[in-house]
């Protein structure tokens, strides 16, 4: 389950008093507003929180939730703008020239920024992410340090529709699967896992998957939860990557969605399987009991699991 520490309505569930929730429960801390470039909801959060409204009380703050509520990863979906150019080097020598990070740690360096857009919600606004936001760095840095994968949902276009509010979200017909790549190659030390919204970026992704050992990619997410495209997207991961995928993942905005999403998925998933099976013991291999079962643990959770144990220190 997903956390918005920025949230109020959320953030009550885990502050001042955390409650407990079963073990089969894992949690991960959404950080939107980071690669958003959203000045205004981070200002607010860390105010209401006591902390300095500084890249310092940012990270501070950061540090704090993880703490409190143990994510797996940090996860967002990123704005259908975003842009990460291409910069040379690796985190330990890129340098922000045009940032001046001394002001930055300034108390209330926020303060004045983005105060014209106060009153344009569900406008489309850009994203300022780029190498020049301090944002995307602190957070990369934060991912390293205390080696939590980021997890990115890309493709999402928010309020496509504004009159059917939260319903009113569409997608890209092509994100830019060009940026996955430049965050994997600029920040080798931080592990990435990327499902994206269009399936349009499908075969990008499952080629970049294949080239960098930081990422893992992962679903088929919303517009994606077709049974048809389902079966489209699996087969290509299989044929590329074999099993070094998640096939299908618990994301719902309700609780209720798990329950049609998994019949289908498991049902689907599984005719794909077959039909490769299909092929192997046309080619004289003899299938075992135990390789489907291996095959079917990878595709449902091991594979995800040795990405997340993967050490990267040594790149």
């Amino acid at each position: 389950m997903t956390n918005i520490p920025f949230s109020e309505a959320e953030a009550k569930y885990w502050r001042p008093n955390k409650k407990h929730y079963t073990g089969c429960f894992k949690s991960a801390l959404r950080v939107d507003p980071l690669l958003a470039g959203d000045q205004k909801v981070i200002k607010v959060a860390l105010e209401a929180s006591g902390y300095d409204t500084s890249l310092a009380g940012l990270r501070s703050y950061l540090v704090d939730w993880v703490k409190t509520i143990k994510p797996e990863y940090m996860m967002a979906s990123t704005p259908h703008d975003m842009i990460v150019k291409t910069v040379t080097g690796t985190l330990a020598n890129v340098k922000n020239s045009s940032v001046n990070k001394d002001a930055l740690r300034d108390p209330f360096a926020f303060v004045g920024l983005n105060e014209n857009c106060a009153d344009c919600d569900g406008e489309d606004v850009a994203s300022i992410v780029n190498e020049e936001s301090p944002f995307l760095d602190e957070l990369m840095k934060l991912c390293e340090e205390l080696d939590l994968p980021l997890a990115i949902k890309i493709g999402a276009h928010r309020q496509v529709n504004p009159s059917l509010k939260d319903a009113g979200d569409g997608m890209v017909a092509f994100a830019d699967s060009q940026m996955l790549e430049r965050l994997c190659s600029r920040y080798p030390r931080v592990r990435f896992l990327a499902t994206f919204l269009s399936r349009n970026n499908q075969h990008d992704a499952a080629v970049l998957a294949g080239k960098f050992r930081n990422l893992h990619i992962y679903g088929c997410w919303w517009f994606c939860n077709n049974p048809s495209i389902i079966r489209d997207i699996t087969s290509m991961r299989i044929e590329m990557l074999g099993t070094a995928f998640t096939a299908q993942h618990s994301d719902a905005r309700v609780v209720d969605q798990l329950l049609y999403k998994w019949s289908h998925s498991r049902s689907v998933i599984a005719n794909c399987l077959i039909e490769e099976y299909v092929k192997v013991m046309k080619s004289g291999w003899v299938i075992r009991r135990s390789e489907i079962r291996r095959d079917v643990q990878r595709l449902f959770g091991v594979s995800y699991e040795e990405f997340m144990t993967k050490s990267l220190k040594d790149t």
